[in-house]
């Protein structure tokens, strides 16, 4: 009996019919290798590490739009094969290393391999990104683009306080905005650009769907160890989702 191959999709969309102008984009979601790679020659364990994926980002993403009755797009791919947030050029979008792990699958690789990559899992993701966006524009909103990651708990040894940042570059209005209802809660540590900032030369999401649109955006990171369980991801998602409340109900807070 010959065996069913199971189709990879790129991104998965949620929600595309959703009433607000809210759209959400969560890059790094999955850990899934398609199979031709065979798991770019790692193991278990490290595939279920960081390095392969944002732990707890797509369970926040899902639970934002339900909130919010906004669409999702969520990628479908492990950062390992192509990192959808990395220009396509950029050596770290298929690395050959990651975080002390070598990439076995990933040494080496002609540009035919690369181009094959960006086409098949990089480009249909950002065009179904731009679909979503595009069809609230065309309708005369100005959707709010929220990016979701997650970080880990500690970088080279030293440890990261912050258990929920936003990242921004010189367009912070609304990551100002933010700041603050997060950090009206007196028991919550709120990153602001820590661990990492918002790179244009070096993040490609935001900055390609929002930024060049000139839209308002959150690109947000949650720290792994406090959404790396369902209970860890619905009290995250909630304490997120109660300040995005109070910015979205801010006149102007699109704008």
């Amino acid at each position: 009996m010959q065996r069913e191959t199971q189709v990879h999709s790129p991104f998965s969309v949620l929600n595309r019919g959703g009433r607000s102008d809210l759209v959400i984009i969560c890059d790094h979601a999955s850990k899934v290798i398609p199979a031709e790679y065979d798991n770019l020659g790692l193991g278990g364990a490290d595939l279920d590490r960081h390095i392969a994926w944002d732990i707890g980002a797509q369970g926040i993403a899902e639970l934002l739009a339900a909130t919010f009755d906004a669409p999702a797009v969520i990628c479908g791919t492990s950062r390992l094969v192509i990192d959808c947030n990395r220009h396509p050029t950029d050596p770290a979008a298929m690395p050959e290393k990651s975080d002390g792990v070598l990439i076995p699958g990933n040494q080496s690789l002609s540009q035919a391999d690369r181009d094959d990559r960006v086409q098949r899992f990089f480009s249909p993701y950002h065009v179904m990104v731009e679909e979503v966006i595009g069809e609230r524009v065309d309708d005369g909103h100005r959707p709010l683009i929220l990016s979701v990651h997650s970080m880990t708990p500690e970088m080279n040894g030293t440890f990261r306080p912050w258990e929920i940042s936003l990242s921004s570059n010189e367009q912070r209005r609304v990551s100002d905005l933010m700041l603050g209802f997060l950090r009206r809660r007196r028991d919550i540590t709120v990153g602001d650009n820590q661990p990492y900032s918002l790179d244009p030369a070096e993040d490609y999401s935001t900055p390609v769907h929002a930024l060049a649109r000139q839209l308002p955006y959150i690109q947000v990171e949650f720290r792994q160890d406090q959404v790396g369980t369902p209970a860890g991801i619905k009290k995250w998602a909630g304490i997120f989702a109660e300040a995005l409340a109070d910015l979205i109900k801010q006149p102007g807070a699109f704008a």
